[in-house]
C-alpha cells in the first residue's frame, strides 16, 4: 500500500537538481569545469518542466476522480432501490 500518492512534478523537480548538485560535484572534485552560467538554464528549465508536469497530472487526477466512487461501500451519489424488509 503506498504511504502517499505519486507526484511526478516533484520527481521531475527532483532529478533535475540531483543532476545541477551532480555537476557542481564534478566540478568541485576537479572531473570537469562546469561555468556558473550553465545550471542556471537547467534549473529554471526544470523547474518550469516540473511545474507543468504537476499540472498536468493534477488535471489527470481531477478528471479520473470525478467519475470514480469514493469508497467501496459508497454509491457515488447513485440511489439503488433497497428491498422492503417489512412486506
Amino acid at each position: 500500500m503506498l504511504r502517499h500518492e505519486f507526484q511526478p512534478g516533484r520527481l521531475v523537480a527532483g532529478v533535475v537538481l540531483t543532476v545541477a548538485g551532480g555537476l557542481y560535484a564534478g566540478d568541485a572534485g576537479g572531473l570537469w569545469d562546469t561555468p556558473w552560467f550553465v545550471v542556471i538554464p537547467l534549473v529554471m528549465g526544470g523547474l518550469c518542466l516540473a511545474g507543468a508536469v504537476g499540472i498536468l497530472a493534477g488535471g489527470i487526477r481531477r478528471r479520473r476522480g470525478r467519475g470514480r466512487a469514493a469508497g467501496p461501500g459508497d454509491l457515488g451519489g447513485r440511489a439503488e432501490a433497497q428491498p422492503n424488509a417489512g412486506g
